[in-house]
Parts: structure tokens; C-alpha cells; sequence
């Protein structure tokens, strides 16, 4: 084999090794962190080793990716402003290329864009999401016009496992009632029969099978003579109406959305005496 040959294989040896170094990006570049002056793979790598339990917790910290003004070339390791193609060997270093995020990724099959609103870049494709300025995020297209806006939705941590939501790198599924959370963490939650929005406890899906089944086991179930014209006072989880009811050892049934989403919030039975 020439010499010329031998360079071509060796090049693209190279590169295969380059693109699965990474496990978070495919990219033949690394970026000098601006915060503490070390050398990453990518953003992620870089904010799991310095968040990790074995940092002090006091320099635990995040890139700032918008700051980041050196790449290294993993090809032919020359260091350079941040720019696609390197200024050296001339290979691509990403195949979408940000220069506002400072972003590289070989793999454009996952439709990237920038979104000026989130000030980040997003995947799925541009023209299958909207970015909503209230809740300060972009959704599907299918959510547009018919999704309640709960501001800044996603500037905060899952309410289950507690990652940061706005720049994460899993699913998110947006709630009916507005609040977002990681989809397998919802689908944890429905393994465990847990079907209320952890951060406002309304329900999640539709629960009308679940409702006609109370009914029948509310009716199959007399309360003792004691208690049968006690009445309390709750508050519907799902509607928001405060009513009166009867009590009931089972579940307490909203009189405005017939939801069995509710909390007892007063009266109830006496409490009995010490003797």
C-alpha cells in the first residue's frame, strides 16, 4: 500500500475510534471549558465529572456552553476558535454545527435547530415544534393552541428524579394541567399506581373507569348508622370546587367534576375517648 494509502487509513482509523469516545455526542472535537480550563468530550461529560459525589461540593459546577471559545481537533489536536471545520487537517468536526451554542454534532439525523427563544438548540425538527414565550419552552406542534401555560414550565427539576428539566437530554411529557416531567419517570409513577401530577396532585390521564368503579364500591358499602349523616367539607384536586358530602370510608366523590380526586379538608369523624 503507498504512502498516501496508508495516511487515508490510517485518518479514517482514527476517526472511528474519535466518534465513540463520546457517549453522549458523535464529534471529532473536544471544547476547553471556560470555567475551570480543562479539556471535555462535551458539556455533559464535563458536568458529570464535575458533579460527581466525589467533588467537593463546593466546586461542583455546570459549563456555561455559551462561553466556550476553544476546541481541540481530536484528529489533529490543534487547539482554535470554535468554528465546523478544523483550521489545520480540515476535518469536520460536527455535521450540525451551532456557533450561538457552541454545539457539535456528527449525527444530524436527529434534526437539530437552534431555537432563538430557548436560547439553545433542540431536536426533533423546527417545523414539528413551536417555542411557547410563556412558558418559555418549545412543545410539539400538536400541543399548540390547546395546552395550558404554566409559566417557565420547564426552568425547573423533574419532580421525581430531580434532574433539570429545560436543557435535559431524555423525553419530557407535558401534563393536562401544564406541568412537565420525565416520561419514563411518568411511566414509573404509573407502574407504582401513582396518577396525580406530583406538583399539584391533579390527575395525569383519565380516570372515569377508575370513577364508575368507586361508585359501585362506595354503593356496596354502607357506611354504619353512626356516621350516615355526617357530612365534611372537601376540595377537588382535579376541578378545584370545594364541596359538602357525606362521609365515607372509601373516597369522597366531587359534586361538581364527579371526580374521586379529592382531600377531606373539614369535619369527619369524632375522635373517640380514653378510658
Amino acid at each position: 500500500m503507498c504512502h498516501t494509502g496508508m495516511i487515508l487509513l490510517m485518518r479514517v482509523f482514527l476517526i472511528l475510534i474519535i466518534d465513540g469516545r463520546c457517549s453522549h455526542y458523535r464529534r471529532r472535537c473536544q471544547i476547553r471549558a471556560p470555567c475551570c480550563n480543562e479539556v471535555f468530550d462535551c458539556r455533559h461529560c464535563h458536568n458529570e465529572a464535575k458533579n460527581s459525589m466525589d467533588v467537593d461540593p463546593l466546586d461542583r459546577h455546570d459549563v456555561p456552553r455559551h462561553e466556550v471559545r476553544k476546541v481541540i481537533c481530536s484528529l489533529c489536536r490543534t487547539e482554535q476558535e470554535v468554528q465546523q471545520t478544523c483550521v489545520t487537517c480540515g476535518v469536520c468536526m460536527g455535521k450540525y454545527f451551532c456557533e450561538k451554542c457552541n454545539f457539535f454534532d456528527d449525527e444530524d439525523s436527529k434534526q437539530q435547530y437552534h431555537c432563538d427563544g430557548c436560547g439553545i438548540c433542540r431536536t426533533g425538527g423546527q417545523d414539528n415544534f413551536f417555542h411557547c414565550y410563556k412558558c418559555g419552552c418549545c412543545y410539539s406542534n400538536l400541543l399548540k393552541d390547546c395546552h395550558p401555560c404554566v409559566e417557565k414550565a420547564m426552568h425547573h427539576n423533574c419532580p421525581v428524579c430531580f434532574e433539570y428539566l429545560f436543557d435535559s437530554t431524555k423525553v419530557i411529557s407535558v401534563l393536562p394541567c401544564g406541568h412537565t416531567i420525565h416520561m419514563h419517570c411518568l411511566k414509573e409513577m404509573h407502574e407504582h399506581l401513582r396518577f396525580a401530577c406530583p406538583v399539584c396532585s391533579k390527575s395525569v390521564c383519565d380516570m372515569s373507569k377508575v370513577w364508575e368503579k368507586l361508585d359501585r364500591e362506595v354503593a356496596l358499602t354502607p357506611m354504619p348508622e353512626a356516621y350516615q349523616n355526617k357530612m365534611v367539607w372537601i376540595l377537588c384536586n382535579d376541578c378545584g370546587v370545594t364541596s359538602e358530602v357525606n362521609f365515607h370510608i372509601v373516597a369522597h366523590k366531587c359534586q361538581s367534576c364527579n371526580s374521586y380526586n379529592t382531600r377531606q379538608t373539614r369535619g369527619g369523624p369524632s375522635a373517640s375517648s380514653c378510658t
